[in-house]
């Protein structure tokens, strides 16, 4: 009697055991049976991303702007061959689940920056601090905020993203193949930097936050 009551309730406990788990943490691990593909596969069960592919890091980013890249994935009006397939297979409901769990994971805080002090001499530190308004470019912190942690989900964290990612954005949005920027500010702000700029403001921007 014992061993049936043992057996009845393993059969209860498991699915509700699974049923129980963090969707989110089960899409970016497990994928779906819609074809997504597990998320950790490129960027990591902890977001680190991976530099050397080109995969971002999307550990500490807000959730806000991980559903909304996502979702212009689904609709289209952001293009990328591999994120397409997998942002169409998931659902609504997914898309929010993954952007929470990684929004959640762990990113080490950018340092607040003292818009008072001297000019700094590295270029990437001028741009992303001071701009160059010769060129009618702001400063990154401008829309960024301090250290470029972010500022909601129009603006996302760069301290800490790789360099790599950062510098491929910015030539997309110059060269136009990247175009769901908020009032094209970054299409704008992209085509007046140059290689070397924007190589410069990357690394900047990378070596901030690292955890």
């Amino acid at each position: 009697m014992n061993r049936l009551v043992l057996i009845a309730f393993a059969a209860i406990a498991g699915p509700l055991a699974h049923a129980g788990e963090d969707p989110g943490k089960q899409l970016v691990q497990q994928g779906n049976a819609q074809g997504a593909l597990a998320c950790a596969t490129c960027h990591g069960v902890d977001g680190a991303g991976n530099a050397a592919a080109g995969f971002p890091r999307l550990a500490g980013l807000d959730a806000g702007y991980i559903a909304r890249q996502l979702q212009d994935f689904h609709a289209g009006t952001r293009v990328q061959p591999v994120m397409a397939p997998i942002a169409k297979a998931l659902n609504p409901d997914e898309i929010q689940a993954v952007a929470a769990y990684y929004a959640a994971q762990p990113l080490a805080p950018a340092p607040a920056l003292d818009r008072s002090s001297p000019l700094p001499q590295d270029p990437g530190a001028q741009l992303a601090l001071r701009g160059d308004w010769s060129k009618g470019v702001p400063e990154c912190t401008r829309c960024h905020g301090a250290g470029g942690a972010g500022v909601g989900s129009q603006f996302p964290r760069l301290a800490g993203q790789h360099a790599s990612y950062i510098a491929t954005q910015l030539k997309s949005w110059r060269d136009g193949s990247r175009h769901n920027d908020p009032g094209k500010l970054m299409e704008t702000v992209a085509k007046n930097l140059d290689d070397a700029q924007i190589d410069a403001v990357s690394h900047y921007f990378a070596g901030l936050g690292q955890p």
